[in-house]
């Protein structure tokens, strides 16, 4: 389980920072929550990976870290709302500039 975890937020962080360092803004509001996720995945790692953890303290021996969930789901709000503000933001620049290329200039086709 800890392996695949490994990957997946590997290949997010990958995927993602590819994205962001793409010309257009549509791409780079992908990757940035592509990097948004892998940084929930792990967060959520960093608090063990149990399977049989429970969920109150008097339950079981095993018992789940409250704080990671707690971290992940705070960074998920916060991810949204950001996600949000980029969009808004990509569109003013595109009505502005006249494109949609992160630096505002228009492409080259010599």
């Amino acid at each position: 389980m800890e392996m695949l975890y490994a990957i997946t937020t590997g290949i997010l962080t990958a995927c993602g920072l590819y994205l962001t360092l793409r010309r257009r803004t549509f791409p780079v509001v992908v990757g940035l929550t592509l990097l948004s996720y892998a940084v929930n995945l792990f967060l959520f790692s960093m608090g063990g990976l149990t399977t049989d953890g429970a969920a109150l303290v008097n339950e079981s021996k095993n018992i789940a870290d409250p704080l990671p969930q707690a971290l992940v789901l705070t960074a998920i709000v916060i991810g949204f709302a950001m996600t949000a503000f980029v969009v808004i933001l990509a569109m003013r620049a595109r009505s502005e500039a006249g494109n949609d290329h992160v630096d505002g200039k228009k492409e080259d086709h010599e």
